[in-house]
């Protein structure tokens, strides 16, 4: 299943990190691949990241769209946790 159309893959990424992160402040994807849904750029705040190292919170974001990223050609990730 292709995520097609820019704005409906970037919604549907957004549903599944929403699901997978409740305690996200921020969640944003952008489709960087010109609208055809091939490359995202996925940026989430969220407390579930604190005391861990970046690659671990990259694995969370790739474990939660494991099944999304098989239909993608790239994806850059940036994981924060919120500034107390």
């Amino acid at each position: 299943r292709s995520l097609s159309s820019g704005s409906e893959g970037e919604s549907h990424l957004t549903r599944v990190l929403r699901e997978r992160f409740p305690r996200a402040s921020s969640i944003k994807v952008v489709d960087i691949s010109g609208g055809c849904g091939a490359m995202y750029e996925i940026h989430i705040e969220s407390e579930e990241f604190r005391e861990k190292r970046t690659v671990q919170q990259h694995q969370m974001v790739n474990q939660a769209l494991s099944e999304e990223i098989k239909h993608m050609h790239g994806l850059r990730i940036f994981t924060s946790t919120p500034k107390p």
